[in-house]
């Protein structure tokens, strides 16, 4: 090989490395932006964060934009804002149904981005989308994660994504600095540190087997999984599913930094309908001082 062709070769080699450091660095700074834009939600005064969580369109967008900018007036960290989808397989009855409603009056994936706009112009509380891999995958990634880049969408939770094909939309997601949360269960077991030691933003915890809705007792030892969590990753952990009551709120955020409520506001939406938003700032409001007394 002459000098020339060496060099040649070895300017390219440089080249790749220095195009390959640069993407990791990029990488590594979409990372740094989307833990440091969550990083409010648990900067409280106990660093305790109360997330709710509510259907987009149920039963009206006008009434889900009411709900959450009551939601934020009452204390809310964050809220998640459910896309209505037509086999949400992670919901117990109390969300499906709300699903139902609001699919039949119309909401879309298209109508709940219009909804963060609504939001975006009078707050800025954090808002995650939860939704499944279908809708987004019909979207278009890199289209679905732009909207929410710029209309300020901050995370998204996909129950039915598996963590071990989770990289086709972790990376569009974190070229917009949305993070992509990653969900913990009891029968997660050997896996639950692999699963935490890559999370970001926050780390949603599953208190309890099956779906989600109200539970009168909640057995799981949530304590034990976040231990373990805590072994990997300082990444906060918030518990859902099953969580209605204040007792169950206090109990679940003290071994943990946050509570995930959503088929209990859920159900104040169904009975109350347009009327709701009142009944949701009185119910978020006592949840949060409840959670703030840990």
């Amino acid at each position: 090989m002459s000098n020339r062709t060496l060099g040649q070769t070895t300017d390219r080699n440089v080249s790749a490395g220095s195009e390959t450091e640069t993407a990791g660095a990029q990488k590594t700074d979409n990372r740094r932006r989307i833990n440091h834009k969550l990083q409010k939600v648990f900067d409280t005064p106990n660093g305790k964060a109360f997330i709710g969580f509510i259907t987009a369109g149920d039963p009206t967008a006008d009434n889900t934009v009411n709900c959450i900018l009551e939601m934020e007036r009452a204390g809310v960290d964050l809220v998640e804002i459910g896309i209505p989808f037509s086999d949400p397989t992670a919901e117990g009855p109390v969300i499906q149904d709300a699903n139902i409603r609001a699919l039949k009056g119309g909401m879309t994936t298209d109508g709940a981005f219009d909804i963060v706009r609504r939001i975006r112009e009078k707050s800025r509380v954090p808002l995650a989308f939860m939704t499944y891999a279908n809708p987004v995958f019909h979207y278009g990634y890199d289209k679905f994660f732009a909207r929410c880049g710029e209309l300020g969408v901050d995370a998204i939770i996909i129950p039915d994504l598996p963590f071990e094909e989770k990289r086709e939309m972790e990376e569009p997601a974190s070229a917009h600095d949305v993070a992509l949360i990653s969900m913990i269960a009891p029968t997660s077991e050997s896996r639950i540190q692999e699963i935490a030691s890559e999370a970001k933003g926050f780390i949603y915890v599953v208190s309890s087997m099956g779906v989600t809705g109200v539970r009168s007792e909640i057995r799981t030892d949530v304590g034990a999984i976040v231990e373990c969590i805590r072994k990997v990753t300082d990444v906060p952990c918030a518990v859902g599913f099953g969580i209605s009551t204040p007792e169950q709120a206090g109990k679940m955020a003290a071994v943990s930094d946050g509570v995930i409520v959503g088929s209990a506001i859920v159900k104040l939406v169904a009975q109350y309908g347009n009327d709701a938003p009142g009944e949701v700032y009185r119910y978020v409001k006592g949840m949060k001082e409840t959670v703030l007394q840990i």
